[in-house]
């Protein structure tokens, strides 16, 4: 009989052969695991190259199934030439980001609403148009404030003043160029410079102007005509 005093307790040790299939089990999980991330990601971009390569249409009919990433490719296409847009129809950099931000809110809102029997481009403009439109008729009310004055047979009457707060020249910020440009543009009528920006400066077919702007084709060809005269005049010397 062994005493309990001085009694060594058997110990035990894992075979090597067990810790060497235990580790390659572990190590083989860690492959697994990896490749599987790997698969993820080349999957991932593979999708995202396939919709890179897909026209607009196709794009939104893949964002209104639900494709998210369809409406990011859509913002990184449209973002600087609507920004141009917007820019050279109101003038004030700060109020056409807000406007542009607002134009792709709509789109994302109204998605549903979509039909491929339009060129999403002019959809699109329709939109941002409608928006500049609204908020140039908002700026020209604001530009000349009434304000309520006494004539000396102490009669009430309205006066018109200037108002000096929108100075569009203040927020060019490229050349000096784009500079007398711009205060070209703000200086001939917002009918002539909405066309003449979709077609000079977006390079848009007359037809699509047209459905855009809702007005004839042979509206819009007089009135950029018009406008570009107004334009050469006023830059002649730049």
């Amino acid at each position: 009989t062994l005493k309990a005093t001085g009694a060594k307790r058997p110990t035990f040790s894992t075979p090597s052969g067990i810790r060497t299939a235990t580790y390659m089990a572990k190590d083989k999980a860690e492959v697994v695991t990896q490749k599987t991330a790997s698969t993820e990601r080349n999957a991932h971009n593979s999708q995202h190259e396939a919709l890179q390569e897909m026209s607009d249409e196709d794009l939104m009919s893949q964002f209104q199934a639900g494709t998210v990433e369809a409406f990011n490719i859509l913002v990184e296409r449209y973002s600087d030439r609507l920004m141009q847009y917007l820019y050279r129809f109101l003038g004030d950099m700060k109020r056409c980001e807000d406007l542009l931000q607002e134009t792709f809110l709509r789109v994302h809102r109204n998605r549903h609403s979509y039909r491929r029997i339009a060129k999403f481009s002019t959809w699109l403009y329709t939109i941002a148009g409608n928006l500049a439109r609204s908020e140039y008729r908002k700026r020209k009310r604001r530009r000349m404030q009434s304000i309520q004055s006494v004539n000396r047979d102490n009669e009430e009457y309205e006066m018109e003043i200037p108002d000096e707060s929108f100075s569009p020249d203040k927020h060019a910020e490229s050349t000096i160029q784009d500079h007398y440009i711009q205060e070209a543009m703000n200086e001939i009528p917002p009918a002539f410079r909405e066309v003449v920006v979709l077609r000079d400066i977006q390079q848009l077919a007359y037809d699509e102007i047209a459905e855009i702007t809702g007005l004839p084709m042979g509206t819009v060809k007089s009135r950029i005509n018009r406008g570009r005269t107004k334009l050469q005049a006023l830059l002649e010397d730049v």
